[in-house]
């Protein structure tokens, strides 16, 4: 077993992290940014090194920098958790060539499932059905053309590389899709540094569902069961359950058979999720596979009993999966509602700020992932997630009232968060009869939420002035001036709120 593991991540995810190191009896090592220097997942650790400015070009996403602490810190293994570095096949690469484990699959995998072209034309091979659509990059706008007029509109225009929804727009016929593929073209490059897209064939109504794959280095690889995660905005995951109520006993096997059929062809090794998208008629189709932790992990270690943080850690220091397949039986059900740090009356925007109240719910079923305390700042320059919430119950009903009894505990005073929209989503007839799918949020939205939240032009206005601000005191901060010209990132996020207030 490992004696010292580097934490390549911030927040609360390097808290769990570094909890699950702690019952392997593993010292951990942190890094943080200037900005996160009161974090907490820099007081839990063992040893902790700063590793740069705000910026996470120049600090969690500074390769060089993270491996030369880890080899001076004499780490055996890093773990990168979500986000940042966890998909980077050079980051996988660098610590292959300086001895040290990556947790998480070999670079040589990242680089195959990361081109998402590459992705679907390994299950295709598998025999797993793909979307229909591309199956090269798209080389100009007539080629792209010429295969969204063969599936048939509307089609989605995505990026090759990447995730997240960037990159990634719906055309509903050939004048739009012109537009489309050059705005998705724009946005894949600047996101991921390669400008090609694809064209895969929308779906309607259609629901995804992920399987959570375990493989060790002995090649034995189980699936610890699905997440229905249809509950989206733009294509950002807002809420997720597990067991999905859409699938039959029948079409869950099928689906998890597909999955370690994915992961086989590739050879896969840890933690890593094969997701789907179903249609109306129960058709499925790869959707993509994700290599790494994903966000919503802990409601499939409330439902099997399994530590997956501590099976990723077990397979990367070569010990074999001690479960089989059939002695996987999930017990219950168990709902996470991921908290952002944004107004949802107002489109969404960023509520970077100074926590001043934070109570947490409990209770039995109760589980709270977060980073967060009473005087802590949350910063513009990472992503808005700021606490997991998860619910066990003996069946679905059970769970939503949890959830609805933590989400009603729940305080968190300062900042704006997104618990109010996750109410009205507990609420709302078709979600308790789980009649859902991927646009259900952005479809309803006028209903989920009052009519006065903002228009989408008015809050990209907003964020538009609150990243040019951002970045203006950030140069700012380099040169030497008086301390009555420094500009606090909180208070500037402050006037931006005022100016919300206005629209």
């Amino acid at each position: 077993m490992f004696k010292r593991i580097l934490v390549a991540n911030r927040g609360e995810i390097a808290i769990r992290i570094i909890r699950a190191c702690r019952e392997l009896g593993i010292k951990t090592v942190a890094v943080y940014s200037e900005e996160d220097t009161e974090s907490l997942h820099v007081q839990y650790a063992d040893e902790c090194h700063c590793i740069g400015p705000a910026e996470p070009s120049q600090s969690y996403l500074n390769i060089e920098k993270i491996i030369d602490i880890a080899k001076s810190f004499r780490c055996d293994a890093v773990h990168p958790g979500y986000g940042f570095l966890s998909q980077i096949p050079a980051f996988a690469r660098a610590c292959e060539e300086n001895k040290i484990e990556f947790i998480g699959p070999s670079s040589q995998v990242l680089s195959m499932m990361g081109n998402k072209v590459e992705a679907r034309s390994t299950a295709a091979k598998t025999g797993v059905p793909i979307i229909p659509g591309s199956v090269e990059p798209a080389k100009n706008l007539d080629e792209a053309l010429e295969i969204a007029d063969e599936v048939g509109y509307p089609v989605l225009v995505k990026a090759v590389y990447g995730g997240g929804g960037k990159g990634m727009r719906i055309a509903k016929n050939r004048e739009e899709m012109k537009q489309t593929l050059e705005m998705s073209a724009l946005e894949a490059k600047a996101s991921f540094g390669s400008p090609e897209i694809y064209v895969e064939k929308f779906l309607p109504k259609a629901r995804h569902i992920e399987f959570q794959v375990l493989a060790d280095k002995k090649g034995r690889a189980i699936h610890l069961g699905e997440r229905e995660c249809s509950l989206q905005r733009r294509y950002q995951k807002l809420i997720e359950e597990t067991p999905s109520p859409f699938l039959t006993r029948e079409l869950r096997r099928e689906m998890g058979e597909a999955a370690l059929k994915i992961a086989k062809a590739v050879n896969y090794v840890n933690a890593g999720t094969v997701e789907f998208l179903v249609d109306r008629e129960k058709n499925y189709y790869f959707l993509e596979f994700n290599t790494r932790l994903q966000v919503e992990h802990l409601i499939t270690e409330m439902v099997t009993g399994i530590d997956i943080v501590k099976a990723q850690i077990r397979i990367a220091a070569g010990e074999k999966l001690d479960y089989n397949q059939n002695k996987i039986i999930p017990r219950g059900h168990a709902i996470d509602c991921r908290i952002n740090a944004e107004d949802p009356f107002n489109n969404f925007i960023p509520s970077p700020g100074v926590v001043t109240r934070f109570h947490p719910p409990g209770g039995p079923g109760v589980r709270v992932d977060t980073h967060l305390y009473s005087g802590y700042t949350i910063s513009v320059f990472y992503d808005p997630l700021i606490v997991k919430l998860a619910v066990w119950g003996i069946n679905r009903l059970e769970a939503i009232q949890r959830m609805k009894n933590a989400l009603n505990e729940f305080v968190i005073e300062g900042v704006k968060t997104t618990i109010p929209f996750h109410k009205r989503i507990m609420e709302d007839e078709d979600f308790l009869k789980s009649d859902i799918h991927v646009n259900f949020v952005d479809e309803r939205m006028g209903k989920l939420l009052p009519k006065h939240f903002l228009e989408e032009e008015a809050a990209a206005a907003i964020i538009a002035v609150l990243t040019r601000q951002v970045k203006e005191s950030t140069i700012q901060a380099t040169i030497p001036r008086r301390k009555s010209s420094s500009v606090s990132l909180w208070k500037l996020a402050g006037r931006v709120k005022r100016f919300s207030r206005v629209c």
